[in-house]
């Protein structure tokens, strides 16, 4: 009998590389959706004029999304600047002491579970076929193949924030005077309870609390920010 092939599966890095851009992705367009719904509805509660709403959340939109973009590309570019320090010590040590870095390499495997003589062989293949590459994945825990590049985590984080961020923008200016409110806090905890999901899927987390707590933050901050509008509104600042 034939037994299943699982080529099309992702493994270890590749899985949690996965996992991690999902999980960026669900929080950028959740912080989209908070946010901007939180300047709307706070703008909501003190003017109804379709273009004051349209112009704070535009503003909103490009700021949020320009700032995530920004500090993901500033933090990204960090983590990839010590990857690869990392990787220029390590290739240096392998020149140096070759010696020494087998043993290390060795006792890594060890300590993994092999038996002394089995770490050894492996260590001996391993440094054979590519020395720098064994070393980075069993003693940095990096793959030099799959080092994440800033720009595509900027641009990734600006247009997870964008797509979030035009549910409330929509939801606002689009419906009639009277509907706008409702329509925008309705659509946003709904995207709420989809992020939430998501999020908690993704991380193989509970869903309930996950989801319970995604749509109270939304919820207060839009019930915070809409008291502000009115009260600001009402006193004509």
């Amino acid at each position: 009998m034939t037994e299943p092939t699982h080529d099309n599966e992702a493994h270890g890095g590749a899985l949690g590389s996965r996992l991690n851009w999902l999980r960026a992705a669900v929080l950028g367009a959740n912080d989209g959706i908070v946010s901007t719904a939180g300047i709307v509805v706070g703008v909501a509660g003190a003017t109804g004029d379709r273009n004051a709403l349209l112009t704070a959340g535009l503003a909103g939109l490009l700021a949020g999304s320009m700032s995530m973009a920004a500090g993901e590309y500033v933090s990204v570019s960090t983590q990839r600047d010590s990857e690869l320090a990392a990787l220029a010590l390590e290739k240096r040590e392998l020149k140096e002491q070759p010696e020494a870095e087998l043993e290390e390499l060795t006792e890594l495997l060890e300590r993994r579970g092999l038996s002394r003589e089995v770490a050894r062989e492996a260590a001996v293949q391993l440094t054979e076929r590519d020395a720098l590459r064994a070393h980075a994945r069993v003693e940095l825990g990096i793959d030099p193949d799959e080092l994440t590049n800033p720009w595509h985590a900027a641009l990734a984080s600006f247009l997870a924030f964008t797509v979030g961020a035009l549910l409330p923008l929509l939801a606002i200016v689009l419906p009639p005077a009277d509907w706008r409110l409702p329509v925008t806090v309705v659509s946003v905890l709904a995207a709420l309870v989809l992020t939430g999901w998501s999020s908690a899927r993704s991380g193989a987390a509970a869903v309930g609390p996950a989801v319970l707590r995604n749509v109270a933050g939304g919820a207060l901050a839009m019930g915070v920010t809409y008291a502000a509008g009115s009260l600001l509104g009402a006193v004509g600042v």
